[in-house]
């Protein structure tokens, strides 16, 4: 990341009007000044990006990484063609101090992990910026939380409101289709990325705990307290044998059922290999962020199709409307979810 100059920053600094602020305690437990009036946001990375386009889309400054063709058509007008910024946290930061200060931002939020490296660039941009840098913890087990926090930040405790009660509702009626599965019926699954299908997110990871929350047993076991995402070999796959594979990549989900390097896993023998939706924002991960509480619906479909009862199009007209302002019509339904994709099997 490039530094401004000190006199650069000093002088934006000293520009900017005062404003009443109010104290807020971040995920990290840090204690940070805000103004009492968010009007823009800047978004650390994709994660946060969707969070505040799902809470307050109006005061969100511009997208991480600009919406493809394809994905504008799942979002609400208005913002589909908000600018690029980049990213200062995650994989390939793109975004520079230059660029945070042009956009004006009140605050700079990011939403995943609160470690002390994110801590460390949180102080580091805050103090350098003198904008406002909240951290808020990412964690599937924290999305209540972190909506209704997000929602106060933003002045939209209403919105957050009622975003948070779909998000307790889902993990609710989750527990509540577990209590009713035995261990011996829950899918040992793998999460299949790229187009050979060998990264993958290792057990415990941000990426696969959407898996691991819908009762899948996550085969990707680093068997020490390493988490994340990893490269392994096909020989490994092997070894572990899914019986459910599922990947956001098209690609290898079409050659994988051909390919005979991969026709004596389980998964593959079975046909359980699942193509996960992925407009306007993955349903696994890519990123994970808010967006997988749809992902969560749908695999606990995929998984327990004898014990989970629903209307896959409906509860996704359901969720855009609430969680991304758009109302799909019957050809964006098929175009997102395939034939083969719009029903529980």
């Amino acid at each position: 990341m490039r530094c401004l100059t000190l006199s650069l920053i000093l002088f934006l600094a000293a520009a900017a009007p005062a404003t009443a602020e109010r104290m807020v305690k971040d995920s990290a437990g840090r204690q940070v000044a805000v103004p009492d009036r968010v009007e823009r946001v800047f978004a650390a990375g994709p994660p946060a990006s969707v969070l505040v386009y799902a809470l307050a889309p109006e005061k969100l400054a511009g997208w991480s990484r600009a919406a493809t063709p394809a994905e504008q058509a799942y979002l609400a007008p208005a913002y589909r063609d908000l600018p690029e910024l980049g990213r200062l946290t995650g994989r390939g930061d793109t975004a520079n101090l230059e660029v945070v200060l042009a956009a004006k931002p009140d605050l700079i939020l990011d939403f995943g992990s609160i470690g002390d490296t994110y801590v460390s660039l949180a102080d580091r941009v805050q103090a350098q910026t003198g904008i406002p840098y909240l951290l808020i913890d990412g964690r599937f087990v924290n999305t209540v939380a972190a909506l209704r926090l997000t929602g106060q930040v933003l002045g939209v405790p209403e919105r957050s409101g009622r975003l948070a009660a779909y998000a307790e509702a889902t993990f609710a009626g989750i527990d509540a289709r577990l209590a009713q599965v035995s261990p011996g019926q829950r899918p040992r699954a793998y999460l299949a990325r790229g187009p050979d299908g060998l990264e993958t997110g290792l057990r415990g990871s941000i990426n696969t705990e959407i898996i691991e929350r819908v009762g899948g047993i996550n085969v990707a076991d680093a068997s020490s307290e390493r988490q994340g995402i990893a490269n392994v070999q096909l020989e490994q796959v092997l070894t572990w044998d899914p019986d459910t594979i599922v990947t956001w990549d098209a690609g290898f989900e079409g050659a994988v059922r051909r390919d005979p390097a991969w026709a004596s896993v389980s998964a593959v023998e079975t046909g359980r290999v699942y193509l996960s939706p992925g407009l306007p924002f993955g349903w696994i991960d890519r990123p994970p962020s808010i967006n997988r509480l749809i992902g969560l619906r749908w695999l606990a479909g995929l998984f327990y199709p004898g014990a989970v009862g629903q209307d896959l199009r409906a509860t996704t007209r359901e969720f855009y409307q609430l969680f991304y302002h758009v109302d799909l019509d019957a050809a964006a339904l098929d175009r997102l979810l395939g034939p083969a994709r719009g029903k529980a099997p």
